[in-house]
């Protein structure tokens, strides 16, 4: 470490977020925090002493080493960034049943072994076919309307919706409320009282279906799980709740701003056109330049040595893996959008025991969404300023709350007719 860089980068009052450096790249403050401390002190805003981890190696390391633990019972969660009306925490929070994101072996790896099956790379590759049945159709309803439309609306969310609904037999009709709920649950900037109103809600739902999978299963995950007598209904909820909000969530919102993301590059665009077979490292590298999932935690449980720097038992640690994502020492020109990069392992998944388990899902799903958008649009452009896109800084994951965009009059015909 350059101990003349470190000493003109100050210990961070609170996590950096606004993204000042563009709608891609992780704010100034952190990329200059990375270069000179990559493991560095962070004081937090209610007053915790903790640490902030923006180095690809460390990052790796801590998300391997399970005394650096996933549970919110532990200790007090503190919380990086200001959270308008939530009260300071006090007390740690009890483990909620079925999230095993939350959980340390032994109980994460009961439950995540009773979903391994579910996510193998053969069962996946099976839905491959349906996924792009699935796209086709959506963008067939797409190309019928008249520009400019909003991707997100139209596309970058029923398709996830769609495929997460159909694996786990979640009725799709009532995806206007889990929509709604999830995203609330997922806003930064709300009250505790409409977090927790979120979560209820979403929990009852869940808990409802789970007791009439098992009363009488069909053929989807829940059902599968459902069959197992030894999982509580309190258990099955939780696990549904977890799988139905990342299945959802962090694929549509790489839809949408890896178009964005795309759209913005618009060279890469034309190679990626031109040549399809570079589509899958396409799709891994937008996942390491984008990395919509940044921000984890984790619980010192014991004085741990992390990049030269001792983390102290108690302490909580932040993990941007944005930051880890564009580090130079392990990706070069980190900072560019390159489709031919061999991006193979990012972190945007994870590492360790809690790595995605749906990152196969997530892959056929983005090479599918994108194959078919950019052949069934070859004329699609923003409709508004790119500056003026809403992005989603105020949300756990990140990304665009809607992209209009447009495409050519001739085009539009020639999509209409071709998907008769």
């Amino acid at each position: 470490m350059n101990s003349a860089v470190s000493e003109s980068v100050p210990i961070p009052q609170g996590l950096p977020m606004e993204r000042n450096a563009g709608p891609f790249d992780p704010p100034r403050e952190i990329t200059r925090l990375r270069a000179a401390r990559p493991v560095s002190p962070m004081m937090f805003p209610d007053g915790h002493e903790g640490w902030l981890v923006t180095g690809y190696d460390a990052a790796r390391r801590l998300l391997a080493d399970n005394r650096f633990s996933s549970r919110q019972d532990l200790g007090v969660i503190h919380v990086p960034y200001e959270t308008p009306g939530m009260p300071v925490q006090t007390e740690p929070s009890p483990q909620a049943p079925g999230l095993f994101i939350a959980m340390d072996p032994p109980d994460h790896t009961r439950l995540r072994r009773r979903l391994t099956g579910a996510f193998t790379v053969k069962r996946m590759k099976e839905l491959e076919q349906h996924i792009v049945d699935i796209a086709e159709r959506q963008l067939t309803e797409m190309a019928r309307l008249m520009p400019p439309v909003d991707l997100v609306r139209e596309f970058a969310l029923p398709v996830p919706s769609l495929v997460i609904c159909e694996l786990l037999g979640v009725p799709y009709a009532d995806r206007e409320s889990f929509q709604v709920n999830s995203a609330k649950f997922m806003e930064r900037e709300v009250t505790l009282e409409e977090k927790m109103g979120a979560y209820g809600a979403l929990n009852t739902y869940l808990a409802e279906l789970v007791i009439r999978k098992r009363a009488t299963p069909g053929e989807d995950m829940l059902s599968d799980l459902a069959r197992q007598d030894d999982l509580t209904v309190e258990e099955l909820t939780g696990v549904a709740f977890l799988l139905l909000l990342a299945g959802h969530e962090t694929t549509s919102n790489m839809l949408g701003l890896g178009t964005f993301a795309l759209l913005e590059h618009p060279e890469q665009l034309a190679e990626l056109r031109a040549d399809p077979e570079l589509l899958p490292d396409a799709v891994e590298e937008l996942l390491r330049y984008l990395s919509v999932a940044d921000i984890f935690y984790r619980y010192a449980t014991e004085d741990i040595e992390l990049g030269g720097e001792t983390i102290n038992k108690g302490s909580t640690v932040v993990v941007s893996l944005l930051a880890a994502n564009r580090d130079p020492l392990r990706f070069d020109d980190p900072d560019a959008l390159d489709i031919h990069r061999k991006a193979r392992g990012h972190l945007s998944f994870g590492h360790g025991i809690h790595q995605c388990l749906g990152q196969q899902l997530a892959r056929i799903e983005m090479r599918a969404c994108f194959a078919e958008l950019l052949r069934r649009f070859p004329s699609l452009e923003l409709a508004i300023p790119a500056d003026q896109v809403k992005l989603r800084s105020d949300m756990n994951i990140y990304g665009v709350h809607a992209l209009p965009v447009t495409w050519s009059e001739d085009a539009r015909w020639t999509i209409a007719f071709s998907a008769e």
